[in-house]
């Protein structure tokens, strides 16, 4: 089994390192960098704003409610790590790596 860079699985849960960048020109996901995924959001880095905006965003790009996507650290942070409970649906960036 080869070592998976930004994300591992938990039985159905999803465990994911971010590397938020805020304040983007728009909400998206990017590529790997190191052991983390970067995404971007339009939300400015106040008052954890950004990782509640980054949170709804995913919750949208992973088919599952913002009540399923629980922030394990980084609230206030780039550096982030995310539990995603049973995601119906995986961005692309993931097909590139191993599932299973």
């Amino acid at each position: 089994m080869s070592k998976q860079p930004f994300f591992h699985w938990e039985g159905e849960t999803l465990v994911l390192n971010i590397l938020g960048k805020p304040s983007a020109k728009q909400d998206a996901i990017g590529k790997p960098k190191g052991h983390q995924l970067k995404i971007s959001v339009t939300a400015a880095p106040v008052a954890g704003r950004a990782t509640d905006h980054m949170v709804r965003f995913l919750a949208g790009e992973f088919g599952v409610a913002t009540a399923d996507i629980e922030v394990v650290y980084g609230r206030m942070n780039v550096n982030k790590q995310l539990r995603i409970k049973s995601p119906k649906k995986l961005p692309a960036v993931f097909g590139q790596q191993e599932m299973f």
